[in-house]
């Protein structure tokens, strides 16, 4: 095995190289934080630390469930990665059609780059932008709202809005960035079946709907299973910078990263946060082992193992 390393690195050490800033980082970022799991197990004091605590049990998870917040804060989030990679992802396609069909080399890449440029703005701006859009005395929405004789909307204490409030701004920031994946998928596409279908007399959009959607699907698949692998994990820096302190729409809004959080700074609960975390990584994992054997049992193609 030893010899077999060593003359595959020989022969690619080109690519080692390449993939060795990605190995240190997540063995620095993602392996070496895992012995702090068992903190989710133990009666944290910072004279102890990590390793030296008092074992408690189970009494984290329970506190955390009888605080009436797993139910809540589960949903919550699993509701709206459900609604961000439904809308996400349906955009992402039609976008990525739009600009592979689109003439003009200058105004394609224009139109690449416009909707791209959201990805690179600070969560803290759009919670900014947001804020002088929704506010209730001067925002830009109630002020044309009042323009027209209505009455003007607290969005601020009513948690509904946020079901599409959130949706559009994930999908406005990040839509972008997906595009391009499935772009380099239609440019990785055989020409020759658009140029034979297109002798045959397919339209356009008969050949969008014939090709390059049904060559999409794998694409799609595999996203989908690396989406859903983390659905109990909500984007922490959108909602806390978008909901912030807004108290009267947690119920709608709050979810597991939120709630950690807040458990961890407001309360000072180390082990309860852990344990929402330690939760959350369970779940998740669960999560991404059952979608992949059913995708298998579907079309082992599409499985991602």
């Amino acid at each position: 095995m030893g010899k077999g390393f060593a003359r595959e690195f020989k022969k690619n050490r080109q690519l080692f190289f390449m993939f060795l800033p990605a190995a240190v980082f997540f063995f620095v970022f993602a392996y070496m934080p895992m012995p702090g799991l068992i903190i989710a197990f133990k009666d944290f004091d910072y004279i102890g630390g990590i390793f030296f605590s008092k074992w408690n049990g189970l009494n984290n998870f329970r506190f955390f469930v009888i605080s009436g917040k797993l139910l809540e804060i589960t949903l919550n989030t699993a509701k709206f990665n459900l609604i961000f990679f439904i809308v996400n992802t349906c955009l992402e396609i039609i976008t990525a059609i739009i600009l592979a069909e689109l003439g003009g080399k200058i105004y394609k890449k224009a139109c690449q780059s416009i909707t791209f440029l959201p990805h690179f703005v600070s969560w803290v701006v759009v919670s900014a932008f947001a804020y002088n859009f929704l506010n209730y005395e001067i925002g830009a929405v109630n002020g044309l709202i009042r323009s027209v004789g209505a009455q003007p909307v607290d969005f601020y204490s009513k948690g509904w809005y946020w079901h599409i409030i959130l949706p559009i701004i994930s999908a406005w920031k990040h839509v972008g960035y997906g595009t391009i994946i499935y772009l380099a998928a239609i440019k990785g596409i055989d020409q020759e079946i658009y140029e034979a279908a297109e002798i045959d007399g397919a339209s356009i959009f008969q050949q969008i709907k014939k090709i390059t959607v049904p060559l999409l699907i794998p694409t799609t698949a595999t996203l989908a299973l690396l989406r859903l692998g983390r659905i109990l994990r909500g984007d922490f820096e959108m909602f806390y910078q978008l909901i912030g302190r807004s108290s009267l729409i947690y119920k709608q809004t709050d979810v597991i990263d939120t709630f950690v959080f807040r458990s961890l700074v407001n309360v000072g609960d180390i082990g309860m946060s852990s344990a929402a975390g330690f939760y959350q990584s369970v779940v998740c994992f669960i999560t991404i082992i059952a979608v992949n054997q059913i995708v298998k049992r579907v079309n082992g193609d599409y499985a991602l193992f």
